[in-house]
């Protein structure tokens, strides 16, 4: 497994603004997605592509284009549908797919409530959206559905991460072909399985308690 923490000053100065809990759910929306826009940009590195010829006003040239099948995005409802613009705003050409997961606050333990994706997802890469990767519980469980369904590659992208969360994922996914692209690695989860210091329940913050 490759783990990617992305360094740059506009994503730090984002997240700080997204970690005060004075910012509103407009703004956390809006800086949301452009956040994401700038860790798909890390994401897509690895995208497949292949070759094609074109005519520009001036020659004959050799570019690239995304290769078939195209990617497959995988928001994790509900908090994962606030990341889904920013990510298809840099890869418009992807298709998207849905899984329905929440974690039991008592246990911890991950479910799946609905899912809306391919039957066979051979070839395909996914990239799957998760904003805060706490236990590994929800994100480990949909990366295991996603193999399952035959995918061979999977980028897992998430604006926060627990050490414990990481290390949880790594032991669970084995050699199979996953990676990480983390906005930042925070410091531990608390006794409730929050991530500190965090920014709090983002599906809260992107739409509400109710």
């Amino acid at each position: 497994m490759r783990v990617h923490v992305a360094d740059h000053p506009l994503i730090t100065h984002k997240l700080t603004v997204l970690r005060d809990k004075r910012t509103t759910s407009p703004v956390f929306r809006q800086l949301t997605e452009e956040l994401i826009t700038l860790l798909a940009y890390e994401a897509t590195r690895g995208v497949r592509v292949e070759e094609i010829e074109i005519d520009t006003p001036v020659t004959r040239t050799t570019g690239l284009k995304i290769s078939e099948p195209r990617p497959l995005v995988v928001p994790i409802l509900r908090a994962g549908l606030g990341m889904l613009e920013g990510m298809t705003t840099l890869l418009p050409t992807a298709e998207v797919g849905f899984l329905g997961m929440a974690r039991n606050e008592e246990t911890f333990e991950p479910y799946t409530y609905a899912e809306r994706l391919p039957d066979d997802l051979s070839d395909r890469q996914c990239f799957v959206l998760d904003p805060m990767l706490a236990t590994g519980g929800s994100l480990g469980a949909a990366i295991d559905f996603l193999f399952a369904r035959g995918a061979q590659d999977v980028t897992a992208v998430c604006i926060l991460a627990a050490p414990e969360g990481v290390a949880a994922i790594e032991k669970q996914v084995g050699d199979r072909d996953v990676t990480l692209v983390l906005g930042a690695l925070d410091e531990r989860l608390n006794e409730k399985g929050y991530i500190v210091p965090g920014l709090g329940d983002a599906g809260d913050r992107l739409y509400g308690t109710v």
